[in-house]
């Protein structure tokens, strides 16, 4: 995690403005202000949050590591010296914060912004020097795991392989030495001068951060100025590129992109792409934004309707110093219609020539607020707009039914609970436990049922909290087939608390605090928390050996059990023979083999963890898996009668490359497709297809 934590995760239609002027050294200190929230932020955690919380020497030990993290990811500016004196500290801040001392805070802030300087000053002094690309040696770039140097030659050493490698990228992107030098120049003094900005606000945020993420990842402070900002940003139309962000060191890294947003529908954007630059119009310069923090980073992005902005991009595809791919987007809204749920038919199922499955894709759980508490009685839903769906399917014959969750990070709790009334009698959906222990159990809100056929749900690592608890109800139920990846694990529950509540009758500012305050559980006792959702028959298609989600986060709420609430699970599948099938026929699926490939490729990148600073060793390591990637992805499309999209032209046909991109996203469908018809010959269900569309 990056200095960034201060949002932990934005919509790029979202940010804070990019400050301009510098902040003295001797402006930063804390003030009585901070003092009173650090107070107050305290009671609030003892009080309300949903893990026990309590001072003490330990935690207090961890907030300082956890700060320097922050500040700090790649082990490149602060020596070992100073994480020592400072930890030394960690003894009395524990009796500090509950005074509301945060001096500590602002010290190492002050070390943290010389420390800067003197490094930014000797990688300019570096970038004189000419650079011998023919000798073999290599670079940690992955650095949070790495000791801290022990001394000034230690991170000179250190620098120098960094700054080699930072121009290896570029020369490899074919710029010319000036040009090179120039961008480095810029990168370098730009982290100077982000860092000198900071003012005392900034300081004390980012590090109240550090001392809630030791707590638990999703809590979180937004000082009175972010929430200013927040509160703008939140009463403006979703106009931007349609893509969430996080922060990784020093990349801006796709975290993933919104149904209907332009990043999307280009197809030329992944989750896991490193932002490298930002560009405005189709010709304006291209600013080089490594380094630089999340906010603001967002707000170069963000723009007004109808503007163009390109983003220069690593894909996840190659290791840290591979190709870079130039994007140009249009900036658009991304309208509730643009997220709405749609469905297609497939009828080529080999296994069944004559069954038909109905596919319903739901990116989120969405609902129109807005216009129900207008009064329109026709507002937008997600359960509005599949119950509409499920008719057409039912009048275009289909014989079973798939519940596409991937990506789906979740949304309405209100939807999920409803959705899931689509396909079973009244009952419980989900359990809440509060941070007193309570818990209220959350029921389908009709006793009608829209659909009782065959029905499989499919899931990926990205699908979340209310696709979460839709899919464990129905896995419960024993009403359908979960079929794919675990899934995220997001199933806490945040509520953002306004701390000047807190201090009645004071017109001070003191900002906001989100707060986890409850825990989602299924219905059978277990949380959906860091397990999440484990399918019935699993793909197993992702990065070999590489935490994902919430399983991936320092300090997640462990998994949990409860009572069961009372239900009546119905169904039960022939699992054992459903698996098997399936793994006959993926093993022979020329789709399934080019994903275990990119899988494969993928998991290298993961677990590679330095890089060569040989021209020649370099290119030839990206050529090797850019090959194999394009090699199985075009065999694979051709198979299919489809030409290849050259993705590295001037000019990409954008439409085609999306519906390109459609046809690797059903290979899996298809799969969960021909699962579900083996269900339903095993039923024999086959000789009544049409019995199980009834009312």
């Amino acid at each position: 995690m990056s200095l960034s934590v201060a949002l932990l995760i934005a919509l790029v239609a979202f940010g804070a403005s990019a400050k301009t002027q510098e902040v003295g050294l001797a402006e930063l200190f804390p003030d009585e202000r901070q003092a009173r929230t650090m107070v107050v932020i305290n009671k609030v955690l003892e009080r309300f949050h949903y893990r026990d919380f309590q001072l003490s020497d330990a935690f207090a030990a961890d907030v300082i590591d956890n700060y320097f993290t922050d500040l700090d990811p790649g082990r490149l500016f602060f020596l070992e010296r100073d994480v020592e004196r400072f930890g030394r500290t960690a003894g009395r801040l524990d009796d500090d914060l509950a005074k509301g001392k945060i001096d500590t805070a602002f010290d190492i802030f002050r070390v943290y912004r010389m420390r800067v300087d003197s490094r930014i000053d000797y990688a300019l002094g570096l970038l004189q020097q000419p650079f011998d690309f023919t000798r073999k040696e290599s670079y940690l770039f992955k650095r949070d795991e790495a000791e801290w140097a022990t001394s000034e030659a230690e991170l000179n050493e250190i620098w120098r392989k960094r700054v080699k490698n930072d121009y290896l990228l570029l020369k490899l992107a074919e710029k010319t030495d000036d040009e090179i030098r120039e961008q480095l120049r810029e990168r370098y003094t730009g982290i100077t001068r982000r860092i000198h900005q900071f003012t005392p606000d900034d300081v004390y945020q980012a590090f109240v951060n550090a001392y809630t993420r030791t707590l638990e990842p999703h809590t979180s402070y937004m000082s009175p100025s972010t929430s200013e900002n927040f509160d703008i940003s939140m009463r403006l139309s979703l106009e931007g590129i349609g893509a969430v962000l996080r922060a990784d060191n020093e990349y801006t890294v796709i975290q993933r992109t919104i149904p209907g947003g332009p990043a999307r529908q280009s197809g030329q954007v992944q989750t896991g792409d490193r932002i490298i630059g930002v560009g405005q119009g189709l010709d304006g310069e291209m600013v080089d934004v490594v380094g630089w923090r999340l906010q603001d980073v967002v707000d170069k992005i963000r723009g007004p309707k109808g503007s163009v902005v390109r983003l220069q991009t690593l894909p996840k595809s190659e290791a840290s110093g591979g190709r870079m791919r130039e994007v140009s987007l249009v900036r658009n809204e991304i309208k509730l219609e643009d997220q709405a749920a749609q469905y297609f038919v497939i009828d080529e199922l080999g296994n069944a020539p004559s069954l038909r499955v109905g596919v319903i894709e739901v990116p989120a759980f969405y609902r129109d607020f807005r216009a129900e508490s207008a009064g329109q009685r026709d507002f937008r839903s997600t359960t509005r707009d599949v119950r509409a769906l499920i008719k057409d399917l039912k009048a275009d014959g289909v014989n079973g039914l798939i519940i596409d969750l991937r990506g789906n990070g979740g949304g309405s709790l209100t939807e999920a609970l409803e959705l899931t009334g689509l396909f079973i009698e009244e009952g419980p959906v989900v359990q809440v436990k509060d941070s007193f222990g309570k818990v209220e159990v959350e029921v389908d809100p009709d006793p009608a049922i829209v659909y009782t056929g065959p029905l499989a749900v499919l899931v990926d690592r990205n699908s979340a909290s209310a696709s979460e608890i839709f899919a464990g109800a129905i896995q419960d139920y024993g009403r359908g087939i979960i079929i794919g990846e675990p899934t995220f694990g997001k199933g806490t529950v945040q509520t953002l608390i306004d701390l000047d509540r807190y201090v009645p009758g004071d017109d001070t500012q003191l900002g906001r605090l989100r707060l986890t305050m409850a825990e989602f559980y299924r219905i059978s006792g277990g949380s959906t928390q860091l397990k999440g959702v484990e399918p019935d028959i699993r793909f197993e298609l992702g990065l070999q050996g590489v935490d994902h989600g919430e399983r991936s986060l320092d300090n997640a709420l462990p998994w949990g059990q409860i009572r069961p609430a009372r239900f009546e699970a119905k169904t039960v599948f022939d699992l054992d023979t459903l698996k098997q099938r399936s793994a006959q026929r993926i093993i022979k699926d020329d789709g399934f083999g080019m994903l275990f490939d990119q899988a494969r490729i993928l998991s290298e990148i993961e677990a590679q963890d330095e890089v060569s600073l040989s021209a020649s060793e370099r290119r030839a390591e990206s050529d090797r898996r850019d090959q194999v990637l394009k090699e199985k992805k075009a065999g694979f499309l051709r198979a299919r009668g489809i030409e290849p999209v050259d993705e590295d032209a001037d000019e990409v046909d954008e439409e085609a490359l999306e519906k390109q991109q459609e046809v690797i996203d059903r290979i899996l469908t298809q799969e969960a497709a021909r699962i579900l018809a083996d269900m339903i010959v095993l039923r024999g269900a086959d000789e009544r297809p049409r019995a199980a569309m009834r009312d």
